[in-house]
């Protein structure tokens, strides 16, 4: 565990800058849908519409399939498509959906359902910008409670977590491009549609120790969590 921490520090700066997180949020509406039909729940922050889950598709918009790859070595060969659970445990869907490499993301046939799209950098820092400064608008999409405590999913101190929003960010860790798997209960990591260069594209990232949203460049071969927003 101490090696993993070690490696997330190198891909994480966060900012500890403390300020109050329970400040009102203006044009704030909650509009949850239950997850039947086709339907799929949502929250609306500010004049943003986002899936308060994340994404759980075996299938690109067109019917395709897409891959599941549980092999470590053949996940970290990989230059299109695929999905998995973390560390390949089928029971893990339910609760942080699936990770995706970026290039199911970035694939042509559309990864996210009809009506919604994997959001850009930029609709990214619409969302923080919202909420922020950044430095306290993680907390606001975090779920709350603690693994400690038997309240939540994140470890302690889960750090400004008031999911005001019904965002309801959870850790669901990531897959490495090495095939192998990290930061379950710690990190949420979350993928979106921009390259930032070749090999490497855009995502945020919500942690247990801060309240911050951050955001980094990952390798196209990590494994992250998808989270959509409405067309």
């Amino acid at each position: 565990m101490k090696t993993a921490l070690a490696a997330i520090a190198l891909l994480f700066v966060f900012s500890c800058k403390k300020e109050n997180i329970n400040r009102q949020l203006p044009n704030y509406d909650y509009d949850a849908t239950s997850v039947v039909a086709g339907k799929n729940a949502h929250v609306k922050i500010g004049t943003q519409v986002w899936m308060n889950k994340n994404l759980d598709v075996t299938h690109y918009r067109n019917g395709d399939k897409i891959p599941q790859v549980k092999d470590s070595a053949k996940w970290a060969n990989l230059t299109t498509g695929a999905w998995c659970w973390y560390k390949n445990d089928s029971a893990k869907d339910a609760v942080y959906g699936k990770l995706y490499n970026w290039y199911a993301v970035n694939d042509p046939r559309g990864l996210a359902p009809t009506g919604w799209h994997v959001p850009t950098d930029a609709e990214w820092k619409t969302l923080s910008t919202f909420l922020g400064p950044d430095s306290i608008a993680g907390g606001k999409l975090k779920e709350t409670g603690t693994i400690q405590a038997g309240t939540g999913l994140w470890y302690y101190p889960n750090t400004g977590a008031t999911n005001i929003t019904g965002f309801t960010g959870r850790p669901g860790g990531h897959r490495a491009t090495n095939g192998a798997f990290f930061y379950l209960g710690y990190y949420g990591l979350f993928w979106s549609s921009i390259e930032a260069y070749t090999h490497g594209a855009w995502s945020r990232s919500l942690s247990y120790e801060f309240s911050s949203i951050h955001r980094q460049i990952l390798n196209n071969q990590n494994g992250l969590s998808v989270r959509c927003l409405k067309d």
